[in-house]
Protein backbone atom coordinates (compact mmCIF):
# COMPACT_ATOMS: atom_id res chain seq x y z
CA UNK A 1 0.00 0.00 0.00
CA UNK A 2 1.55 3.41 -1.39
CA UNK A 3 -0.92 5.78 0.22
CA UNK A 4 -4.24 6.50 1.87
CA UNK A 5 -6.55 8.77 1.53
CA UNK A 6 -7.97 11.11 3.89
CA UNK A 7 -11.22 12.77 3.34
CA UNK A 8 -12.11 15.85 5.91
CA UNK A 9 -14.29 18.54 6.74
CA UNK A 10 -12.61 20.18 9.02
CA UNK A 11 -14.90 18.83 11.95
CA UNK A 12 -13.44 17.09 15.26
CA UNK A 13 -14.38 13.83 13.56
CA UNK A 14 -12.61 14.43 10.70
CA UNK A 15 -9.67 15.26 12.66
CA UNK A 16 -9.52 12.58 14.45
CA UNK A 17 -9.80 9.65 11.58
CA UNK A 18 -7.00 11.89 10.02
CA UNK A 19 -4.82 11.25 12.91
CA UNK A 20 -5.64 7.73 12.88
CA UNK A 21 -4.59 7.44 9.20
CA UNK A 22 -1.37 8.91 9.85
CA UNK A 23 -0.22 6.37 12.46
CA UNK A 24 -1.72 3.59 10.32
CA UNK A 25 0.37 5.20 7.68
CA UNK A 26 3.26 4.70 9.79
CA UNK A 27 3.16 1.63 10.57
CA UNK A 28 2.16 0.54 7.01
CA UNK A 29 5.07 2.63 5.74
CA UNK A 30 2.76 4.22 3.14
CA UNK A 31 2.14 8.35 2.41
CA UNK A 32 -1.40 10.07 3.42
CA UNK A 33 -3.46 12.11 0.81
CA UNK A 34 -5.96 14.64 2.98
CA UNK A 35 -8.36 15.40 0.83
CA UNK A 36 -11.44 18.29 1.36
CA UNK A 37 -14.45 18.33 -1.11
CA UNK A 38 -15.70 21.88 -1.90
CA UNK A 39 -19.66 21.21 -2.05
CA UNK A 40 -21.15 22.54 -5.83
CA UNK A 41 -24.28 24.34 -5.63
CA UNK A 42 -25.82 21.78 -7.81
CA UNK A 43 -26.53 19.92 -5.00
CA UNK A 44 -29.03 22.42 -3.93
CA UNK A 45 -32.53 22.50 -4.64
CA UNK A 46 -32.41 25.86 -6.11
CA UNK A 47 -29.44 25.61 -7.98
CA UNK A 48 -30.20 25.45 -11.68
CA UNK A 49 -31.89 28.95 -10.74
CA UNK A 50 -28.68 30.09 -9.25
CA UNK A 51 -25.33 31.44 -11.12
CA UNK A 52 -22.69 30.48 -8.95
CA UNK A 53 -19.64 32.90 -9.42
CA UNK A 54 -16.02 31.47 -10.30
CA UNK A 55 -14.22 33.81 -8.13
CA UNK A 56 -16.11 32.15 -5.04
CA UNK A 57 -14.56 28.63 -6.13
CA UNK A 58 -11.24 30.16 -5.94
CA UNK A 59 -11.17 31.91 -2.53
CA UNK A 60 -13.38 28.85 -0.89
CA UNK A 61 -9.97 26.21 -2.66
CA UNK A 62 -7.78 28.67 -1.25
CA UNK A 63 -9.35 29.28 2.12
CA UNK A 64 -9.50 24.91 1.95
CA UNK A 65 -5.72 24.38 1.16
CA UNK A 66 -4.58 27.14 3.48
CA UNK A 67 -6.40 24.82 6.36
CA UNK A 68 -5.08 21.54 4.93
CA UNK A 69 -1.65 22.73 4.81
CA UNK A 70 -1.95 23.57 8.78
CA UNK A 71 -3.29 20.08 9.11
CA UNK A 72 -0.73 18.36 7.34
CA UNK A 73 2.06 20.55 9.01
CA UNK A 74 0.73 19.24 12.35
CA UNK A 75 0.58 16.03 11.69
CA UNK A 76 4.03 15.94 10.02
CA UNK A 77 5.55 17.27 13.49
CA UNK A 78 3.53 14.80 15.99
CA UNK A 79 6.89 14.19 18.24
CA UNK A 80 7.12 10.29 17.19
CA UNK A 81 8.77 11.43 14.00
CA UNK A 82 11.89 12.61 16.11
CA UNK A 83 12.92 9.14 16.36
CA UNK A 84 14.43 8.05 13.40
CA UNK A 85 13.90 4.92 13.47
CA UNK A 86 10.18 5.72 12.64
CA UNK A 87 9.26 5.64 9.38
CA UNK A 88 7.87 9.38 8.89
CA UNK A 89 5.01 9.56 5.65
CA UNK A 90 5.12 11.90 3.09
CA UNK A 91 1.62 14.11 3.49
CA UNK A 92 0.16 15.73 1.01
CA UNK A 93 -3.15 17.42 0.70
CA UNK A 94 -5.91 18.54 -2.14
CA UNK A 95 -8.73 20.26 -2.40
CA UNK A 96 -11.23 19.93 -5.39
CA UNK A 97 -14.59 21.15 -5.94
CA UNK A 98 -17.42 18.35 -6.27
CA UNK A 99 -19.09 15.52 -4.72
CA UNK A 100 -17.03 13.56 -2.17
CA UNK A 101 -17.59 10.25 -3.45
CA UNK A 102 -16.98 11.08 -6.64
CA UNK A 103 -13.76 12.93 -6.08
CA UNK A 104 -12.56 10.18 -4.25
CA UNK A 105 -13.15 7.48 -6.73
CA UNK A 106 -11.08 9.72 -9.17
CA UNK A 107 -8.19 9.80 -6.87
CA UNK A 108 -8.49 5.94 -5.79
CA UNK A 109 -8.33 5.92 -9.97
CA UNK A 110 -5.68 8.24 -10.90
CA UNK A 111 -3.32 7.50 -7.81
CA UNK A 112 -1.78 5.11 -5.94
CA UNK A 113 -4.60 4.43 -3.37
CA UNK A 114 -4.83 1.32 -1.35
CA UNK A 115 -7.68 2.77 1.33
CA UNK A 116 -9.59 5.28 2.25
CA UNK A 117 -10.07 6.81 5.41
CA UNK A 118 -13.54 8.46 6.97
CA UNK A 119 -14.44 9.63 10.57
CA UNK A 120 -17.57 9.10 12.06
CA UNK A 121 -18.95 11.38 14.48
CA UNK A 122 -19.17 9.55 18.22
CA UNK A 123 -21.91 7.34 19.42
CA UNK A 124 -24.91 8.43 20.18
CA UNK A 125 -25.01 11.84 19.03
CA UNK A 126 -27.84 12.45 16.48
CA UNK A 127 -25.76 13.25 13.47
CA UNK A 128 -24.35 9.22 14.41
CA UNK A 129 -27.64 7.51 15.01
CA UNK A 130 -29.00 8.85 11.12
CA UNK A 131 -25.30 8.39 9.35
CA UNK A 132 -24.01 11.07 7.52
CA UNK A 133 -24.75 11.82 4.28
CA UNK A 134 -20.95 11.59 3.09
CA UNK A 135 -20.36 8.07 5.20
CA UNK A 136 -23.86 6.63 3.63
CA UNK A 137 -22.95 7.42 0.23
CA UNK A 138 -19.46 6.11 0.39
CA UNK A 139 -20.37 2.80 1.47
CA UNK A 140 -23.31 2.30 -0.52
CA UNK A 141 -20.42 3.42 -3.76
CA UNK A 142 -16.87 2.58 -2.26
CA UNK A 143 -15.24 1.05 -4.63
CA UNK A 144 -12.33 0.50 -2.55
CA UNK A 145 -11.45 -0.77 1.07
CA UNK A 146 -12.95 2.04 3.36
CA UNK A 147 -11.58 2.43 6.93
CA UNK A 148 -14.86 4.06 9.54
CA UNK A 149 -13.33 6.00 12.25
CA UNK A 150 -15.89 6.54 15.05
CA UNK A 151 -14.43 10.21 16.96
CA UNK A 152 -13.94 8.39 19.85
CA UNK A 153 -11.82 6.22 18.94
CA UNK A 154 -7.46 6.59 19.30
CA UNK A 155 -5.13 4.59 16.69
CA UNK A 156 -4.01 1.50 18.85
CA UNK A 157 -1.77 -1.22 16.90
CA UNK A 158 -3.90 -3.74 14.74
CA UNK A 159 -2.84 -6.65 15.92
CA UNK A 160 -6.81 -8.58 15.18
CA UNK A 161 -9.23 -7.98 12.38
CA UNK A 162 -12.55 -9.83 12.59
CA UNK A 163 -13.80 -10.12 8.79
CA UNK A 164 -17.48 -10.95 9.06
CA UNK A 165 -19.33 -13.65 6.33
CA UNK A 166 -21.72 -15.54 5.46
CA UNK A 167 -18.73 -18.05 3.67
CA UNK A 168 -19.18 -16.85 0.43
CA UNK A 169 -17.27 -17.80 -2.29
CA UNK A 170 -17.00 -14.36 -3.47
CA UNK A 171 -15.34 -13.25 -0.30
CA UNK A 172 -12.50 -15.04 -0.79
CA UNK A 173 -10.89 -12.42 -3.34
CA UNK A 174 -11.88 -9.47 -0.40
CA UNK A 175 -9.93 -11.35 2.05
CA UNK A 176 -6.66 -11.47 -0.60
CA UNK A 177 -7.17 -7.69 -0.20
CA UNK A 178 -7.48 -7.73 3.67
CA UNK A 179 -4.13 -10.31 3.51
CA UNK A 180 -2.49 -8.30 1.66
CA UNK A 181 -3.57 -4.95 4.32
CA UNK A 182 -2.47 -7.13 7.42
CA UNK A 183 0.92 -8.34 6.36
CA UNK A 184 2.98 -5.76 7.59
CA UNK A 185 1.14 -5.44 10.60
CA UNK A 186 1.51 -8.69 11.25
CA UNK A 187 -1.72 -8.98 12.27
CA UNK A 188 -4.43 -11.66 13.03
CA UNK A 189 -7.54 -12.43 10.65
CA UNK A 190 -10.48 -13.82 12.37
CA UNK A 191 -12.78 -15.00 10.14
CA UNK A 192 -16.27 -14.86 11.75
CA UNK A 193 -19.55 -16.85 10.96
CA UNK A 194 -22.80 -15.55 12.49
CA UNK A 195 -25.79 -17.70 12.64
CA UNK A 196 -28.88 -17.33 14.68
CA UNK A 197 -28.77 -21.11 15.09
CA UNK A 198 -27.81 -22.05 18.48
CA UNK A 199 -25.89 -25.04 17.24
CA UNK A 200 -24.10 -25.52 13.68
CA UNK A 201 -25.41 -28.07 11.94
CA UNK A 202 -23.77 -30.49 9.32
CA UNK A 203 -24.50 -28.17 6.61
CA UNK A 204 -23.40 -25.05 8.09
CA UNK A 205 -20.12 -27.44 9.11
CA UNK A 206 -19.35 -28.52 5.74
CA UNK A 207 -19.74 -24.75 4.22
CA UNK A 208 -17.49 -23.76 6.71
CA UNK A 209 -15.00 -26.63 5.69
CA UNK A 210 -14.78 -25.81 2.13
CA UNK A 211 -14.50 -21.96 2.99
CA UNK A 212 -11.80 -22.97 4.73
CA UNK A 213 -10.11 -25.45 2.44
CA UNK A 214 -10.19 -22.43 -0.23
CA UNK A 215 -8.60 -20.29 2.20
CA UNK A 216 -5.99 -22.53 2.83
CA UNK A 217 -5.18 -22.96 -0.94
CA UNK A 218 -5.46 -19.51 -2.19
CA UNK A 219 -4.16 -17.08 0.38
CA UNK A 220 -0.73 -16.80 1.54
CA UNK A 221 -0.33 -16.32 4.93
CA UNK A 222 -0.58 -18.29 7.95
CA UNK A 223 -2.75 -15.72 10.60
CA UNK A 224 -6.07 -16.91 9.75
CA UNK A 225 -8.26 -17.95 12.48
CA UNK A 226 -12.06 -19.12 11.89
CA UNK A 227 -15.19 -18.61 14.48
CA UNK A 228 -18.06 -19.51 14.34
CA UNK A 229 -20.65 -16.96 16.49
CA UNK A 230 -24.04 -19.39 17.01
CA UNK A 231 -27.38 -17.40 18.74
CA UNK A 232 -26.99 -14.04 17.40
CA UNK A 233 -28.14 -12.09 14.25
CA UNK A 234 -24.83 -10.39 12.72
CA UNK A 235 -25.07 -7.04 14.28
CA UNK A 236 -25.54 -8.25 17.95
CA UNK A 237 -23.00 -11.19 17.05
CA UNK A 238 -20.30 -8.34 15.74
CA UNK A 239 -20.90 -6.20 18.81
CA UNK A 240 -20.61 -9.30 21.09
CA UNK A 241 -17.15 -9.65 19.18
CA UNK A 242 -16.22 -6.04 19.41
CA UNK A 243 -16.55 -6.32 23.36
CA UNK A 244 -15.34 -9.45 24.15
CA UNK A 245 -13.19 -10.92 21.39
CA UNK A 246 -10.12 -8.04 21.56
CA UNK A 247 -10.94 -6.95 18.44
CA UNK A 248 -8.77 -3.83 17.08
CA UNK A 249 -10.83 -3.82 13.37
CA UNK A 250 -14.07 -4.83 12.00
CA UNK A 251 -14.25 -5.87 8.06
CA UNK A 252 -17.97 -6.30 6.70
CA UNK A 253 -18.79 -6.71 3.22
CA UNK A 254 -21.39 -4.15 2.01
CA UNK A 255 -23.70 -5.99 -0.84
CA UNK A 256 -25.70 -4.48 -3.16
CA UNK A 257 -29.24 -4.48 -2.71
CA UNK A 258 -32.18 -2.97 -5.19
CA UNK A 259 -34.04 0.46 -4.91
CA UNK A 260 -37.29 -1.03 -2.47
CA UNK A 261 -34.54 -3.03 -0.17
CA UNK A 262 -32.29 0.38 0.37
CA UNK A 263 -36.07 1.97 0.99
CA UNK A 264 -37.10 -0.37 3.82
CA UNK A 265 -34.36 -1.92 5.22
CA UNK A 266 -30.75 -0.73 6.48
CA UNK A 267 -27.65 -2.79 5.67
CA UNK A 268 -25.77 -4.94 8.05
CA UNK A 269 -23.28 -2.58 7.18
CA UNK A 270 -24.71 1.16 7.55
CA UNK A 271 -26.47 -0.57 10.97
CA UNK A 272 -22.93 -0.97 12.32
CA UNK A 273 -21.38 2.07 11.60
CA UNK A 274 -24.02 3.94 13.62
CA UNK A 275 -22.90 2.19 16.96
CA UNK A 276 -19.93 0.25 16.38
CA UNK A 277 -16.50 1.50 18.82
CA UNK A 278 -14.02 0.10 17.14
CA UNK A 279 -12.89 1.20 13.06
CA UNK A 280 -15.10 -0.28 10.84
CA UNK A 281 -13.66 -1.45 7.40
CA UNK A 282 -15.69 -2.22 5.03
CA UNK A 283 -15.47 -3.96 1.17
CA UNK A 284 -18.02 -3.20 -1.47
CA UNK A 285 -19.46 -6.08 -3.52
Amino acid sequence: MKTILVTTDFSASANNAVKYATQLATALHANIKIMHAIKVPSENVMAAQVAWPLEDYGSLTAEANDRLAILAETMSAKSEFNDKAVFKPVIDYTSQVGNVVDITRNLVHEENIGMVVMGMSGAGSLSRFFLGSNSRDMIENASFPLLLIPSNVSYAPVNKIAFATELNPEDLKLLQVLAQFVKPLNAEILITHITKDRYENHAQIKDADKFLSEISSKLNYHKIYYRHLNGFDVNNGLTWLCEHGQVDVIAMVHRQRNVIERLFDNSHTQDMARHINVPLMVFNN
